[in-house]
């Protein structure tokens, strides 16, 4: 998988939505529901009933993009049910997207400058 950068946005949605609706619904939803600006390049992620499927919605600069995954075994690691959104970074992102425990995933370390001897 291509994955984004160190500094893209990622929300992800709570709740579980329609798995029917396209891109264009989705982003609608970002704007109505979630208060999102859909255009802004943030990427949007959704959940359907089924823990096993998801759907990311995001707009590159010159289209908007949907990417839709289902695992053949086993299911997403999603955060609890509740209204609203949650931030998870482009790391955290990918841990979830591979199936895995995306909770386990934390920031890297801070690079500290070489201390002199002495």
């Amino acid at each position: 998988m291509i994955a984004p950068g160190a500094g893209t946005r990622v929300m992800v949605a709570t709740r579980p939505v329609d798995f029917r609706k396209g891109a264009d619904s989705l982003a609608a939803l970002v704007a109505a529901e979630y208060g999102g600006k859909p255009f802004s390049g943030v990427i949007y992620v959704f959940r359907a009933k089924r823990a096993d499927r998801v759907k990311l919605v995001w707009w590159d600069g010159t289209g908007l993009c949907l990417m839709a995954k289902k695992l053949e075994q086993g299911s997403f690691k999603w955060p609890g049910i509740r209204d609203g959104v949650m931030r998870l970074t482009a790391a955290q992102l990918g841990a979830l997207l591979e199936g895995l425990d995306w909770r386990r995933v934390h920031g890297g370390r801070r690079p500290q400058a070489p201390q002199i001897a002495g």
